[in-house]
């Protein structure tokens, strides 16, 4: 990072509080997204039990103003922070890991490694003291297919899409990097599109110094799951690695 890993800045609110408003102020105008394409924002128009899950969460784990390492996915899902606000957090993973009451009842497959990996590195507590997980894209989105069914879309499927959240995404990493205290080094989770869109943008706007990829965890879990352990141990090494410097 580009003072010390454990930095505090005294003048500022805490994280968790900036953390809140950096997501409450996250909107993408329907009208500037390509036909069959609607946003996935679980912040606005929140309910009052989503809002309070939220504030509880990360009041409990980033109740400071330390810096963080930064991880980021591709863009939320329907199943995962699509519903629960939170990345790669589902409702299991919030009542069992977490000990909290999800006010939704929704399971997401990525969520599963996400804390198998969280609870290798020593549980929640540990884990969000020294990192923060965003996403290239903090909104999701889902299209509707051939049959009329809205289904999850990623910011890269369609040309269209992409250049029309292109904005959007560099303003979102800027504020995502703002939070952490603008780390060096990002860890990217989904070493294709996901990875290489990161590094083709990064080269132009310069924003780590290094991208290092990871494998995402719904291509784990699918196609993958007998070398879980594996995986969780690659995880590991590369966050251990990057909180070495």
């Amino acid at each position: 990072m580009q003072n010390n890993s454990r930095g505090v800045k005294t003048w500022q609110r805490p994280l968790f509080q900036q953390i809140l408003a950096f997501y409450e102020q996250l909107d993408l105008d329907d009208q500037r997204l390509p036909a069959g394409f609607a946003p996935l924002n679980p912040y606005k128009e929140q309910s009052p039990a989503l809002s309070s899950l939220l504030k509880e969460f990360y009041k409990r784990f980033y109740n400071d103003q330390k810096e963080r390492f930064l991880l980021l996915g591709i863009n939320p899902g329907r199943l995962g922070a699509g519903a629960t606000g939170i990345p790669f957090t589902d409702s299991p993973a919030l009542k069992t890991h977490c000990g909290l009451e999800p006010p939704v009842d929704t399971r997401e497959v990525s969520a599963e490694f996400v804390y198998r990996f969280i609870q290798a590195y020593g549980g929640p507590a540990r884990f969000y003291q020294r990192w923060f997980i965003g996403a290239v894209c903090p909104l999701g989105f889902v299209r509707q297919n051939a049959k009329g069914n809205w289904v999850n879309a990623n910011y890269y499927d369609d040309p269209a899409l992409e250049a029309a959240v292109r904005p959007f995404i560099y303003r979102q990493m800027e504020a995502q990097r703002a939070l952490c205290g603008r780390p060096r080094k990002a860890v990217v989770l989904g070493s294709g599109k996901n990875y290489q869109y990161l590094k083709k943008h990064n080269q132009e706007q310069r924003w780590f110094e290094e991208v290092i990829p990871l494998e995402h965890p719904r291509f784990i879990m699918q196609y993958r799951r007998k070398q879980l352990e594996a995986y969780l141990t690659k995880f590991l090494s590369t966050v251990q690695e990057v909180e070495r410097g």
